[in-house]
């Protein structure tokens, strides 16, 4: 299936969760249901959680199961609005009253059109607004914005539409898709969680991520899944600065295939531990629990 091929919206939660699966989304009952409700509603859908356990990866397949373009917009500190939303083609801009006559030049109406439409270039949230509603926009980690940024959103999740002083508001003819996505490093506004569907996702159960590893790497051996699954919910019992999420679980069990090894002992796991541990002192405390660990595995 295309990624920008037109298909339906599902009918339903069961058959939303269907669609999912075949892109490889396991979605449980409750987030599934959040979900389905954002998209009838055309309501923004914030969803909340630890990192790596599948936020922004559900935006992605939203994308491919609607036939959507994915417009993406990864938030960082110290993001401003022109970043986010659009800057004037200055180059264009300039050709432009080069080709001007000395008459022309003085039309306050010819002038002013250096400030339309045609010489906007759109970033991500204008590009969203004026997609048709053939888009799905993520506004990925919008927590580690400042607050600035976060506000001026507010108008677009509740009104979708954007105004430009030089050219005035322009309305979304339909509505995109909207997904944020947030770490919670930071508390975000209420006003910004009210115009938006809620939903947390935690770590998954045991027998949640058996499923989800068994569906994204099927030609893994059943006894390493477990193994590998097991070992790393006890990682996340362990007081870790960053506790591996499922991609994490799904990284170590790529490395494993890669070394071809069908069973997990500690000396594989402490040459592939890199794979699913990311911060230099989580290492050096797992390793020192690392036949601990295997053991439970």
């Amino acid at each position: 299936m295309s990624d920008t091929t037109p298909t339906t919206s599902p009918t339903s939660v069961p058959e939303l969760q269907d669609r999912l699966r075949a892109e490889g989304y396991l979605a449980g009952r409750g987030l599934a249901t959040a979900t389905f409700i954002g998209l009838r509603l055309g309501r923004p859908i914030l969803l909340e959680g630890e990192v790596g356990v599948g936020k922004t990866e559900l935006a992605k397949c939203l994308a491919k199961i609607h036939g959507r373009e994915l417009i993406r917009l990864q938030c960082y500190e110290g993001i401003d609005t022109q970043q986010a939303l659009y800057e004037w083609d200055y180059a264009r801009q300039m050709l432009h009253v080069r080709a001007l006559s000395e008459r022309e030049l003085n039309d306050a109406e010819t002038t002013a059109g250096l400030y339309g439409t045609d010489f906007l270039l759109e970033r991500p949230l204008l590009q969203a607004i004026r997609s048709g509603g053939k888009a799905v926009l993520l506004i990925d980690e919008i927590d580690r914005a400042d607050d600035e940024f976060e506000a001026f959103l507010l108008e677009l999740l509740s009104d979708f539409q954007i105004t430009i002083p030089e050219v005035g508001t322009i309305t979304a003819t339909e509505r995109p898709i909207v997904v944020l996505t947030s770490n919670r490093t930071r508390e975000l506004h209420d006003a910004l969680k009210r115009r938006c569907l809620y939903h947390w996702i935690g770590f998954p159960t045991i027998a949640e991520e058996l499923d989800i590893v068994r569906l994204r790497v099927p030609d893994i051996t059943e006894a390493l899944v477990e193994q590998v699954v097991k070992a790393v919910h006890r990682l996340r019992d362990m007081d870790l600065a960053k506790p591996p999420g499922i991609a994490e679980t799904l990284d170590w069990v790529d490395a494993l295939g890669v070394v071809g090894t069908e069973q997990l002992d500690t000396e594989t796991a402490a040459d592939t531990l890199g794979s699913v541990i990311k911060d230099r002192d989580d290492l050096e405390l797992v390793h020192a629990e690392l036949d601990q660990v295997v053991a439970d595995g």
